[in-house]
């Protein structure tokens, strides 16, 4: 299935290293303006911080709320710009996160597709065209 880039949203980036709220190890910060899905669970738009828990295994938690998701990852081979970036497939209306890029924070990892992802681009395949969305972590 072809992946067509259709929309891309920027927002004014940094990495930040992980501070006194999170634990000690680097991870990403990104404001995610859409819900989106991790596995088989939606989160809502939000403040994010990831970080890698052990080895293929990272754990995405909301800034705001008492939301945390465990996923497994594999390492990615592709390099991220400055400043890094979240890239998410957009099925429709729905919002999948499928890479973590960022060598500052030595995670270049991609996420497996899930069966509820699957299963909508299944859906969506016929309908309209699937996309990639790229946010910039902070």
């Amino acid at each position: 299935m072809k992946r067509i880039t259709a929309t891309a949203l920027l927002a004014i980036a940094n990495l930040a290293m992980a501070g006194t709220s999170f634990a000690q190890s680097k991870g990403v910060q990104a404001n995610v303006p859409f819900d989106f899905t991790v596995g088989n669970q939606v989160l809502p738009a939000g403040t994010y911080k990831i970080q890698a828990q052990s080895e293929g295994v990272i754990a995405i938690k909301n800034h705001d709320k008492p939301i945390e998701v465990l996923t497994l990852v594999d390492q990615d081979g592709t390099r991220s710009p400055k400043g890094g970036k979240l890239i998410f497939h957009k099925y429709g209306d729905h919002y999948f996160l499928s890479e973590i890029l960022c060598d500052s924070a030595s995670m270049n990892v991609e996420l497996h597709p899930s069966k509820t992802e699957k299963r909508v681009r299944l859906q969506q395949a016929m309908v309209n065209p699937s996309s990639e969305v790229f946010i910039a972590t902070l």
